[in-house]
């Protein structure tokens, strides 16, 4: 990755003022000559050592220019010994821009990524590391070169700190710069924040506090961004991520409020046109996230509900509507160990995998119990398609939310499908349409050939699918 420059300065050079004495009309005083001023320091000027007071200040702007001209030609070896040069003499060049600690950081990359010694290559790390700390020191920009820094030891050197020490980064170069975070930052931290979570080695409020700013901040980069900016600047990929990521967070009691709840499931929800399993799942969603009982939109949603989709009697159904997920799933368990019909059985198992996946976000736990109902009615096609939803949502979870790690959900899922349809007829049509939806999701041949892969071999999906699969491509 280049790293481009950080901070652009303009500035004026101060003129000297000469002053000279008064002198009056009766006594004639000899004239002074002009007292010698120096000029005020210059605030826009990094504090650290630049080339403009040097005795040799045109032999560095000479290193400087060749070193430049070679980097431009991509020829590091040649301009690794002018920058050092140049670097030593002035790091902070002529003090308004980073453009040798910059050069330095993108020299020694290329250099680590040529390099097979091991002790070689930490040296290297170690100097981008240091010019990264230095660039902080001494240009004010510290919570864009934080972030940067952070997104450089996730992503290539992440041996160099730890997951919790790295989302510390982030953190801060967000607290730093709060809605002018770049996009580069939100992907990284929003996957470190979701793994700490779930390794409870941060704190549920925290993380919601920071769900909650990088959602606001992409919001407000999706109103003030023209298109072509949003491409340009990678907010798209964003927006791919980031809500997916922490939508795996909703399973968290307390984890977001009554309004994220209401933006996300109460302003999709049509009356006219949703059933009353979507009512009741909108209505749950909206009590889990602990929205006031008076609040106007959950009370005309109890109306419909009474109205239109109350049972005369207490059904397990009634535990979704008031948000409480965890009797609703006891509840159905019971009516699944209490029957001998092997149908109904079947039926309680895939509803408990539905609100796993639906409700509580949690994938393998629905999978668990999408097999538990396979067990007891094996030519059911909907246990199947459900799981291949599983696979396919998991691109975020289990990758960057694209590219080749994410896309290799698509395998285990499409098998999933193929699988649904040869057992059952009665879902052909569905699990047609979703194997057409997501296989031009399918890794591409030049992905599967960068990767000496071969279209038609076995391949392992870890995260937490753990299936073994058929490589495949989109075209």
């Amino acid at each position: 990755m280049k790293v481009k420059n950080i901070l652009h300065f303009s500035f004026f050079l101060l003129l000297l003022v000469a002053c000279t004495p008064k002198t009056t009309e009766t006594v004639q005083i000899p004239e002074t000559p002009p007292e010698k001023t120096t000029p005020e320091p210059d605030v826009n000027l990094s504090p650290c050592k630049n080339w403009l007071n040097e005795p040799n200040k045109e032999e560095i702007i000479e290193w400087h220019v060749l070193y430049r001209d070679q980097m431009k030609l991509k020829n590091y070896e040649q301009a690794y010994p002018l920058w050092k040069k140049a670097f030593e003499a002035a790091p902070a060049a002529d003090g308004k821009r980073n453009t040798h600690y910059g050069d330095g950081i993108i020299m020694s990359e290329y250099f680590w990524s040529q390099e097979s010694d091991s002790l070689k290559k930490d040296e290297y790390v170690q100097t981008i590391l240091k010019l990264y700390d230095e660039v902080i020191k001494c240009y004010d920009k510290e919570g864009y070169v934080t972030g940067r820094k952070a997104f450089d030891l996730y992503y290539k050197y992440n041996t160099y700190a730890s997951e919790l020490e790295i989302y510390e980064m982030f953190k801060k170069s967000i607290d730093m710069e709060g809605d002018k975070t770049q996009a580069f930052i939100l992907n990284p931290f929003i996957a470190l924040l979701t793994n700490l979570v779930l390794e409870k080695k941060i704190a549920n409020e925290e993380a919601s506090q920071y769900a909650n700013k990088a959602l606001k901040i992409l919001a407000l980069n999706k109103e003030k961004k023209s298109p072509d900016e949003w491409v340009k600047e990678g907010w798209d990929i964003v927006e791919e991520f980031v809500p997916a990521r922490l939508e795996s967070m909703e399973g968290i009691k307390g984890f977001y409020d009554c309004e994220y709840y209401k933006n996300k499931y109460f302003n999709t929800f049509d009356e006219s046109k949703d059933s009353c399993d979507n009512l009741i799942s909108v209505l749950g969603r909206l009590k889990w996230g602990d929205c006031p009982l008076d609040d106007p939109d959950l009370l005309s949603l109890a109306k419909i509900y009474k109205d239109s989709c109350m049972a005369p009697t207490p059904q397990c159904r009634d535990f979704l509507g008031e948000g409480d997920f965890a009797e609703a799933i006891k509840c159905y368990e019971e009516k699944a160990e209490q029957t001998e019909d092997p149908e109904k059985k079947a039926q309680f198992y895939l509803i408990i995998a539905k609100i796993y996946y639906g409700e509580l976000k949690r994938f393998s736990s629905s999978r668990k119990y999408a097999m538990q109902a396979l067990k007891h009615k094996p030519n059911w096609g909907d246990p199947y398609i459900l799981i291949g939803k599983l696979y396919a949502s998991s691109g975020p979870l289990c990758g960057p939310g694209r590219g080749f790690d994410s896309q290799i959900v698509t395998w285990p899922a499409i098998d999933s499908w193929n699988k649904a349809k040869r057992v059952d007829p009665n879902v052909t049509a569905e699990a047609n349409k979703l194997i057409r939806r997501y296989s031009k999701f399918m890794p591409s041949k030049e992905d599967i050939f960068q990767r000496n892969l071969k279209a038609g071999d076995s391949f392992n999906v870890g995260c937490w699918i753990q299936r073994t699969t058929t490589i495949r491509t989109a075209d």
